[in-house]
């Protein structure tokens, strides 16, 4: 699931301040979650298993004025281990009218007490686990009806949502469910247990005008005599019981494919003729995953429809992730966002999450690092290392932009609240955490150990040790060192570095300290490659941290012009690191990699009187990156008169012919306030027609 507040913009650099530490989130309600008290001594287990679903059908009817769910639920169980003469189902504000146990072609009333959230039944005797039996059950759920508070957290645990309809407003009469974490009991029967895996059935009987959506393959659909129609919807493959999924809408279906399996986008007919722009790269996703994962996407479709009033950013429902209605863009909104990464990461976690699911919330990272993990990996795949390291910038600034994120551990059994769990630890910093992983044991190893991992576990549940058992099978070596201090430990580590050149050794001295408070972090081991470059050439030395304060000395055959620490830009950490400003030139004309250049600017704030880094900023002002350019923008500002005529032709060029947005809208409101006794009425001119919202702002802006 993408959370609402997860999601990371860099429009905030439009009118740049100098650093890139700040960042700006969607403008869209936040989700309030409150921290553990200190110490609080609480331990949330995994849910016992005492009854396995099997098998879930249902038939369902609306009441739409009234937000209400005419159910009949028909569950298959089996007791998991021990007999078993009761069941105890998750139900939160029905209306129970009866419970019956079936037996071939009869129904058997069972005795049942029900408390307005849990449902207990009595069965007619013990149960083995070789056994399966079927209980039938009517009902009315309200979701509507659920008290904040009371019956639920907050309103965004209905499980279901009516959305009605306002013509002036222009939002369509809708209707869509949401499961995560354990709000689908608020419309039908069913354990809240990610541990269990079952196969569904539903029929959904809707106006016949509308369109409807579930999981898996649509088997049947039926015109009825009072004007509506009943879809039946049907699940082979087994999924856990909070990806069930269903909506209904006047939606237009745009079809597509990929090896013979229908890939569909659901859109509002006003938004239809842009699904192909916004949700057509899917199938090369799905091809890309595949291949790369050594695991074939594994589900009988794939369905992404958009809906009104979405109380996340998106949710991978089994084979019909659900998006926020921010996906209805035009195309001049999608100069500004594409939200490609958020169609990435749902559908990674069709692999990780649907596929092999965290057993527990404490696991969560398992789903939710690995489908921030896959946007990365996309992004990579199709754009390049550079947007994906932007990408991953954005992630590494959401953790560290609060400072309780470095108090948390990535699996972590102590939350006060579930929803506790989705925040920028399990998401932002286990992405970057499995790119170290990926960085320490190689690009072949790390995707043989998920393919292994996915495999092993296909259609089940998992909690963090599978997956390094996964890796020491493939590597060969114990992991225990990584994950103890990444996965299962809070903080990240605080590096002091100094470097300098011994000539009479002919060696470069590097000492390392970790400033980390280690009553609360780990004293992390840390592989390091260190890039030291002498006369164009440049030779990589590994060393690996184990202390708290270490030294390590690397030849060279003279002074380097540049010692490189952390070549890879990979550790998840904050780095203390004197260069002068030839080195931070040097590091800036010759690294290669987008993070190296990054650092440079940002460490150029407090020399920007210095005409070495005026010029490492015009010359960033038409960087390959898209973000190093809005960074050199917020810069310029620091100029003087005669600089910023040098610069002006730069500028005014950035904002009609850059190919970012962003960077056009930055450039255009540095014309309006730096530039503001220039004759700009023709690039403002030009500029009227960049039909891109943030560049129509800049113009705007008072």
């Amino acid at each position: 699931m993408s959370r609402n507040s997860l999601f990371i913009s860099i429009t905030c650099l439009l009118l740049s301040c100098w650093s890139c530490a700040t960042t700006k989130h969607v403008d869209i309600p936040p989700v309030n979650i409150y921290a553990n008290a200190p110490n609080a001594d609480v331990y949330h287990a995994s849910y016992p298993l005492k009854i396995s679903i099997k098998h879930t059908d249902l038939d369902l009817r609306f009441d739409w004025e009234r937000a209400r769910v005419f159910g009949k639920a028909t569950l298959t169980l089996q007791s998991y281990f021990y007999p078993q003469d009761s069941v105890i189902l998750d139900a939160n504000g029905f209306e129970v009218k009866a419970v019956m146990l079936l037996q071939d072609a009869a129904r058997k009333k069972l005795p049942f007490t029900y408390d307005g959230k849990k449902l207990a039944i009595a069965l007619d005797r013990k149960y083995n686990r070789d056994e399966l039996f079927k209980i039938f059950i009517e009902y009315t759920a309200n979701p509507n009806q659920l008290e904040v508070g009371k019956d639920i957290a907050s309103p965004d645990d209905r499980g279901l949502y009516f959305i009605q309809p306002d013509e002036l407003a222009g939002i369509p009469r809708q209707l869509w469910s949401q499961g995560e974490t354990e709000c689908n009991s608020n419309w039908f029967p069913t354990i809240n247990n990610t541990m269990l895996k079952m196969t569904q059935q539903i029929a959904l009987t809707v106006p016949d005008s509308m369109i409807t959506l579930s999981n898996g393959l649509l088997k049947q659909s039926k015109r009825n005599n009072d004007g509506t129609r009943t879809d039946i919807w049907k699940q082979e493959l087994p999924h856990a019981p909070y990806l069930v999924m269903i909506a209904a809408g006047n939606f237009k279906i745009v079809k597509d494919q990929w090896r013979g399996k229908e890939v569909s986008y659901y859109m509002e007919p006003k938004y239809a003729p842009y699904a192909s722009m916004i949700f057509g790269k899917t199938p090369e996703m799905l091809e890309f995953y595949s291949k790369k994962l050594g695991v074939d996407y594994p589900w009988d479709k794939y369905a992404q429809i958009v809906v009104r009033n979405f109380v996340s950013g998106a949710m991978e429902n089994t084979s019909a992730s659900v998006f926020f209605d921010r996906m209805n863009m035009t195309p001049a909104e999608y100069k500004d966002e594409t939200y490609e990464d958020i169609v990435a990461h749902e559908l990674f976690h069709h692999w990780f999450g649907d596929l092999v699911t965290a057993e527990s919330w404490a696991n969560l990272p398992l789903n939710e690092s690995f489908a921030t993990y896959g946007e990365y990996l996309w992004l990579e795949h199709k754009y390049g290392r550079e947007e994906a390291d932007m990408h991953a910038l954005n992630d590494e600034l959401a953790y560290f932009a609060k400072d309780k994120n470095k108090e948390l551990d990535l699996i972590r059994f102590n939350y006060a609240d579930r929803e506790q769990m989705f925040d920028e630890v399990s998401y932002q910093k286990g992405g970057r955490i499995l790119h170290m992983l990926r960085e320490t044991v190689g690009d072949d190893a790390f995707f043989a150990s998920l393919q292994l991992y996915l495999k092993k576990h296909a259609y089940q549940s998992v909690e963090v040790h599978d997956l390094r058992q996964a890796f020491e099978q493939v590597t060969g070596q114990d992991l225990n060192w990584f994950f103890d201090q990444w996965f299962l430990a809070a903080g990240h580590p605080l590096l002091e570095i100094k470097t300098h050149y011994q000539d009479s050794t002919k060696q470069v001295i590097v000492q390392i300290a970790q400033k980390q408070d280690l009553a609360s972090m780990p004293l992390y081991k840390l592989p390091i490659a260190i890039d030291i470059y002498v006369d164009g050439h440049v030779d990589r030395q590994t060393v690996t941290l184990t202390k708290q304060e270490q030294t390590f000395h690397l030849p060279a055959t003279k002074s380097p012009q540049l010692i490189n620490f952390d070549a890879k830009k990979c550790i998840l950490g904050k780095k203390e690191q004197s260069k002068s400003l030839d080195e931070w030139a040097y590091q800036y004309k010759h690294a290669p990699l987008f993070m190296d250049r990054f650092e440079v600017l940002e460490n150029l704030n407090d020399v920007l009187d210095s005409a070495k880094a005026k010029e490492i900023v015009v010359a960033a002002l038409t960087d390959s990156a898209w973000m190093i350019r809005l960074m050199a923008l917020g810069a310029i500002e620091k100029f003087t008169k005669d600089e910023l005529k040098q610069i002006y032709p730069t500028v005014k060029k950035m904002a009609t012919a850059d190919e970012r947005s962003y960077v056009r809208a930055s450039a255009v409101m540095l014309l309006r306030t730096l530039f503001q006794n220039y004759d700009n009425k023709e690039i403002f001119k030009i500029a009227s027609q960049d039909d891109a919202p943030s560049v129509q702002q800049a113009l705007h802006m008072k």
